[in-house]
């Protein structure tokens, strides 16, 4: 490791700030300046400790801070990694567009629609809508990119005689729920979600750039109308180790 990024790390030892909170904000700051970039290795707590003439616990304490924040990355035997922190979905708190919850976080949305079109009624899906038996669906399938990586795999239902008109519009570019309203006139209100964790099977490892049976998360969903009328089902599967979601659990 260049000192001239050893360097670029400054501690005060004379005011009250804890040695490890120091270091920790020097070495965020580094990583957020571009100086260090996803993948790189990073001083190893003996080089830091040497280098700045504090303790290896201290130096421990503030690289373990960065790993529980989602910074660094640990590899047994190799050394410690430059990453990105997994993305905080408030899937299970706001119905929110996908793309505005990654802008908020910096990074660059992307969507691919692998399947768009009308399909035979499937029992259990159309159950769930509350639609006769014989009733047609819209199949949307899309995987979503954060910075060039796949994060999620979706497949979405709905009734094709309520959205029929969403074959003309563009799924790459627009939000769903956006379309639902200014194309159909309808407004999704409140959902209902579950969540398990499964591991990948060979065509969702494909897609999502993992192992087979790599963990995922997978939710299903039932969207709903403020009517309570269900309009939408969703089964997405999230890489486990790009995601992590946030509940907000109030006391009844």
């Amino acid at each position: 490791m260049s000192n001239d990024i050893l360097n670029k790390i400054k501690l005060n030892k004379d005011v009250p700030i804890p040695l490890y909170y120091q270091l920790e904000q020097n070495l965020l700051a580094l990583i957020e300046e571009g100086v260090f970039v996803e993948g790189d290795l990073i001083p190893t707590e003996k080089e830091l400790s040497n280098f700045l003439e504090i303790s290896r616990p201290t130096v421990r304490q503030a690289l373990n801070s960065l790993v529980d924040s989602g910074y660094l990355i640990r590899n047994r035997g190799v050394g410690t990694f430059v990453t990105k922190p997994k993305l905080t979905d408030q899937f299970f708190v706001k119905l929110e567009s996908y793309n505005d919850e990654l802008i908020k976080q910096d990074r660059v949305p992307h969507t691919e629609v692998l399947r768009f079109k009308e399909i035979p009624a499937i029992g259990h899906v159309n159950k769930k809508l509350n639609l006769d038996l014989y009733k047609s669906l819209l199949h949307l399938q899309r995987l979503r990119y954060a910075d060039d990586c796949p994060i999620v795999y979706l497949d979405t239902y709905m009734p094709y005689d309520t959205f029929q008109l969403l074959l003309q519009e563009n799924l790459a570019e627009n939000s769903l729920y956006s379309l639902m309203n200014e194309v159909c006139g309808i407004v999704v209100t409140h959902a209902q979600r579950y969540i398990e964790a499964v591991p990948a099977r060979a065509n969702e490892a494909k897609l999502l750039r993992i192992e087979e049976n790599a963990p995922i998360c997978l939710t299903r969903s039932v969207s709903f109308t403020d009517n309570k009328i269900p309009i939408e089902y969703s089964i997405a599967r999230y890489r486990g180790d790009k995601t992590k979601f946030l509940v907000e659990i109030y006391k009844t």
